[in-house]
């Protein structure tokens, strides 16, 4: 006990005395996060851009006596950027400010936001002293915040006198290109690399060669295993590597002399990794600093239990017709590839006439009398060539022209009572994906919130007379995005509608653009003034292939953006809580809204029309 008691003392005593940074002053990212996207894009940043916290790297610079005893600063956190995301320190205590270390975020969102060509300079010093000239020249604003962080670091950094020949030259050719961007610098490496700068954007982290050669496997494959308020996030990012999957003959062997001689039977039993129900996973994958992932043909049945093999077509929704050739946005070429993908028209297999279901029955009943307002009311119509009765007003005005000598005797003097009707038509198109099978209480699923959503939103519109239509995706990759038939504009909502609403179920992948092109097709053919696409989803873009991150991003976009050149009105209605991170890209800042009680949707979703359409 009492050697526990001193170890953990001159812990505390060594690690503090050792430790250079200013918790107190911390800014994280997370606090700074919705800033950082507006000043990366209001300084031209590129949209689709993410912003991530770094992945800690391995910190092979010269420690301190200190930090050697204490362990510490083995590990830090490097700005740097690619074409997917940004990504910044997930905390920054350098500085016993809390506004320059929240400047220093902002000096590495505005170095990121300026465009240079890499190829024109040989290192990343000489990339970085191009990037601070250019980021002064253009926001000169930002010259006394850079001067003061630049101050205040070059005090931190260590002193020549301290170091060997060649770490002085190489830390002094550093100190060179930091206050004189413009002068150019030759690095001399020596034996341990220097000390990081964090007043600049680090090389990005070269990927590791993935060693074994089986083919990928579904990387999303527990994307529905497990209720989203359950899941635990991972607090800092982590270095993570492929590796060959062990064979599980490694390691120590023990047995005892006397069953040297004794048969056994043998069995084939990999318990190389071993599952535990009381194991805090997420609690060793913090106490990691790498993580290496293998792939063989086996799944932890503790985890997930998914199989996303296409089901038979004995079993399968009906599909209807050849499919359908759609163009997709690939934003590296900036162009549009032309019949790219695959859209699959699909229609549920199981499905019988239903009524509304009797947990609906109060709620449709309150959004019916809300939503009567809006059907169908007579009233006249003035100012007509020919009606059913004289317009009195506009004949006595004809009457006294022609008694002055103004004669016109195309003056429209008859009224005529007519049907007042919305010239509107809507089309709601459901995220149907995998993610959807997730657990939003214990009683309820993503997909069963939809559906009641689904069943009230067309028991509203039903009595407002709107012309409107149903539909669903979900996706395999480009050559299978199937598109599910609810209910199309020409059909009634009944009970055959009911029962197509009653029999959607989760489906694989979210290939978001594709569905959004084939939807706008349909709605572009109606005749109506204003043209409503609702999208209702619980998820980002995301596919099997490359459509993850970036690249379905953009797409999407793009999709949404050759929906409203031709006159529709896009919007989205999301439970997903990281929403905000992305849809306002997609969408714009009031194309959007985000629920964060799913269970709310049924309810919200019709009023949220009524809101839209008024």
């Amino acid at each position: 006990m009492l050697e526990e008691i001193v170890g953990s003392t001159w812990h505390r005593f060594i690690t503090k005395r050792a430790n250079k940074s200013y918790p107190e002053a911390a800014v994280t990212l997370e606090d700074i996060r919705h800033t950082a996207g507006i000043f990366f894009r209001a300084l031209g940043g590129e949209g689709g851009l993410r912003i991530e916290n770094a992945t800690e790297a391995t910190n092979n610079a010269r420690r301190s006596v200190l930090e050697r005893i204490a362990g510490t600063g083995k590990k830090t956190q490097y700005a740097w950027r690619d074409e997917e995301a940004l990504k910044l320190p997930e905390r920054i205590a350098l500085f016993p400010s809390q506004q320059q270390n929240r400047d220093l975020y902002l000096w590495l969102i505005a170095l990121s936001a300026v465009e240079i060509d890499e190829s024109q300079y040989p290192d990343w010093i000489s990339r970085n002293q191009a990037r601070t000239r250019l980021t002064l020249q253009i926001w000169s604003g930002l010259e006394s915040r850079y001067q003061s962080l630049l101050e205040a670091h070059l005090k931190q950094r260590p002193k020549l006198a301290e170091l060997t020949k060649e770490e002085a030259q190489q830390e002094s050719a550093i100190r060179q290109a930091l206050q004189n961007p413009t002068q150019k610098v030759t690095l001399q490496y020596a034996k341990r690399p220097p000390q990081a700068v964090p007043l600049w954007l680090h090389p990005a982290p070269a990927p590791h060669e993935i060693s074994n050669t089986k083919p990928p496997q579904d990387p999303d494959l527990e994307e529905g295993a497990n209720s989203k308020k359950n899941q635990k996030k991972q607090q800092t990012r982590k270095e993570g590597k492929r590796e060959d999957m062990p064979e599980g003959n490694h390691g120590l062997m023990s047995f005892r002399l006397e069953s040297l001689w004794s048969w056994a039977e043998y069995s084939k039993i990999d318990r190389t990794s071993t599952e535990d129900d009381d194991d805090d996973v997420m609690a060793t994958v913090e106490d990691m600093d790498n993580i290496s992932v293998a792939q063989d043909s086996q799944t932890t049945a503790s985890k997930i239990k998914i199989d996303l093999d296409l089901p038979s077509s004995d079993y399968d929704d009906i599909v209807l017709g050849e499919g359908i050739l759609i163009d997709e946005w690939d934003y590296k070429q900036q162009r549009l590839q032309k019949d790219h993908c695959r859209l699959q028209l699909m229609a549920s297999r199981d499905t019988k006439a239903t009524e509304l279901p009797q947990q609906l029955h109060y709620q449709a009943k309150k959004i019916r009398r809300q939503f009567e307002i809006l059907q169908p009311q007579r009233h006249w119509v003035n100012r007509q060539s020919d009606g059913t009765e004289i317009d009195l007003e506009n004949y006595i005005n004809f009457l006294a022209d022609r008694k002055h000598g103004h004669v016109n005797n195309d003056m429209p003097v008859y009224r005529e009572l007519r049907n007042k009707h919305r010239d509107l038509s809507t089309l709601l198109l459901a995220d149907l994906s995998l993610s959807t099978d997730a657990h939003i209480n214990d009683k309820a699923r993503v997909v069963d919130v939809i559906r009641d959503a689904l069943f009230l939103f067309s028991e509203a519109l039903a009595v407002s007379g709107d012309r409107f239509a149903l539909h669903g995706f979900s996706s395999r990759n480009r050559n299978h995005i199937r598109f599910h038939h609810i209910k199309g504009f020409e059909e009634p909502y009944d009970n055959k509608a009911r029962g197509y609403i009653n029999a959607i179920k989760p489906g694989y992948y979210t290939r978001m653009g594709a569905a959004i092109r084939y939807a706008t097709q349909l709605l572009e053919k109606q005749d109506s003034a204003q043209k409503l696409l609702l999208i209702l989803t619980d998820g980002k873009p995301n596919d099997l292939d490359k459509y993850e991150g970036r690249y379905g991003i953009e797409d999407t976009r793009q999709a949404i953006l050759e929906a409203e050149k031709k006159g529709l009105k896009p919007f989205c209605i999301t439970i997903d809580e990281e929403a905000e991170s992305y849809l306002p890209y997609l969408f714009g800042s009031k194309s959007f809204v985000m629920i964060k009680n799913a269970e709310e949707l049924p309810k919200k979703l019709p009023l949220l029309y009524l809101r839209l359409t008024q």
